[in-house]
């Protein structure tokens, strides 16, 4: 099945070989999830869970294709969906394997400001968990980048003040 978060936040996540849940990905309204439902016989490679009250719009693959081959629209707006998964993993391997803990965090903070809103609504926790980095990583560098005037901390909210200068940060 392929969702559509209508309200909430989901956490997608794998485990490692000794059991640990690893975060992937937190999802919030708007969002898919299950687009690997579209590729017949594949296995999921993820568990998705409720951060909080969820509510989804859950739709077999099969329903959709003919609503697809009636509307391009439709067929453009899921193959764009499944674009930006793919670059937005994409993103997640560079920041894992090439950023150290700094560039990580900007990027991300970068990632996940969208175009009107400079608040971004994680738990430093949260942040940690999606980077591989620790709570206390994440709160130094969190601190260091507020000191720096380049974001405000707020009660689970971080505000991007100057998002020129993070972007600066990762090309320095």
């Amino acid at each position: 099945m392929v969702f559509l978060i209508v309200k909430g936040k989901v956490r997608v996540y794998v485990m490692n070989s000794n059991g640990k849940e690893v975060t992937m990905d937190i999802l919030q309204r708007g969002q898919i999830f299950g687009e690997s439902a579209f590729i017949q016989h594949s296995v999921r490679p993820t568990t998705v869970n409720a951060i909080n009250d969820v509510e989804v719009i859950a739709c077999y693959p099969e329903a959709l294709y003919s609503y697809c081959l009636q509307s391009p629209d439709l067929m453009i707006s899921i193959m764009q969906s499944m674009s930006q998964t793919c670059n937005y993993l994409t993103s997640i391997i560079k920041r894992s394997y090439t950023y150290n803990r700094y560039e990580k965090v900007a990027a991300f903070l970068l990632d996940q400001m969208d175009q009107k809103h400079h608040e971004i609504s994680y738990t430093h926790e949260e942040i940690a968990s999606l980077l591989g980095l620790s709570r206390v990583t994440v709160t130094k560098v969190l601190n260091e980048f507020e000191k720096e005037k380049m974001i405000l901390l707020q009660y689970k909210t971080i505000v991007i003040k100057d998002k020129n200068k993070l972007y600066a940060f990762l090309h320095q």
